[in-house]
């Protein structure tokens, strides 16, 4: 499966447009990380256990858009997409959304 932030992949024609596919995740804060994380505010710097976090969301919303445009026959999501929204204290949402399509092979 191709995944591209691009609308185009180079060398390589559209064959069918699918529509829009999307992954998404709801993470909230672990106790264990925010204790860290509190300390960290009064000295300064990243807070590893956030992004880590951030990543892992990220990694599980583009698997599951994957996953959805493998269910409809595409082989490329192009103009892949990240938003990420509070739903709640503590929690958000991470999504991955694209354009999932056919190429033609060359």
């Amino acid at each position: 499966m191709i995944v591209s932030n691009l609308e185009l992949i180079p060398g390589k024609r559209i064959a069918a447009h699918l529509g829009i596919v999307q992954g998404s995740t709801v993470r909230a804060k672990h106790v264990g990380r925010d204790i860290f994380a509190s300390l960290k505010n009064i000295v300064g710097g990243e807070l590893k256990g956030y992004t880590e976090l951030m990543q892992e969301a990220r990694q599980e919303a583009v698997d599951r858009m994957i996953a959805e445009a493998e269910s409809i026959g595409a082989n490329a999501i192009l103009n892949v997409r990240f938003a990420t929204t509070s739903i709640a204290v503590g929690a958000a949402e991470i999504l991955a959304y694209g354009s999932a399509v056919r190429l033609e092979n060359p």
